[in-house]
């Protein structure tokens, strides 16, 4: 969803497959300006040496985001292994900051796998509200986890620190909407530029292999 207007569509999201060429074969390859933006100066990654960072910005309440996670977590599945793929949760005002902390706090804990797709289910399906830490920790601890223990990672510095960082990765990287791809602190794109999250995958795709070969 976008930053200014919650209610605006970035793209329908569906499966892709591992086919850089699928790009090219339907025409002209993408075009930086208009299927993804090079992103200067370039933001900071996290992936060691010999990896290539590609980055998902999301945000839990966005409907958007929970239809594209199935396809995003489908396509990693098939990632190359020289991929480093890492969520970060984006805070374009002060009322996301719960969710990043989430985010986090499970990162913490060793439990994205386990609840990530879990959270997006209990609000966009459920119809649960997780807006506040009160409403987050008591949903946390009916998944069976300790709510003390969740707790004291949600308040951490550590977990700050980390939604500190992810805001300013956003702001760098400039994400204007979610879902939206960073891809080795150089580019950016999303379902507005690429017309739609499969394609905005594939952009991914082309601008990896280019990563990849040096250019």
């Amino acid at each position: 969803m976008k930053r200014r207007d919650f209610s605006l569509v970035c793209g329908a999201a569906a499966g892709a497959s591992w086919l850089p060429s699928g790009v090219l074969a339907q025409g002209k390859p993408p075009q930086a300006g208009t299927d993804y933006l090079v992103v200067e100066p370039p933001a900071g990654v996290e992936a060691p040496a010999g990896k290539i960072e590609v980055v998902e910005f999301f945000w839990y309440s966005c409907s958007h985001c929970n239809s594209f996670e199935p396809a995003l977590e489908a396509w990693i599945k098939r990632a190359p292994k020289d991929l480093a793929v890492r969520r970060v949760p984006v805070a374009f005002q002060d009322s996301f900051v719960p969710q990043q902390r989430l985010f986090y706090a499970l990162e913490a804990m060793g439990l994205v796998d386990q609840l990530h797709a879990k959270v997006f289910t209990a609000i966009h399906v459920e119809k649960q509200n997780l807006a506040r830490p009160e409403q987050i920790a008591d949903w946390v601890a009916k998944q069976g986890v300790d709510k003390a223990k969740f707790m004291e990672q949600f308040n951490s510095f550590s977990v700050s620190t980390k939604a500190t960082r992810g805001t300013r990765l956003q702001n760098a990287y400039r994400v204007e909407g979610v879902p939206a791809l960073g891809v080795a602190g150089r580019f950016y794109t999303d379902g507005s530029l690429a017309k739609s999250m499969p394609r905005a995958l594939q952009v991914v795709e082309f601008l990896v292999e280019g990563v990849r070969a040096g250019r």
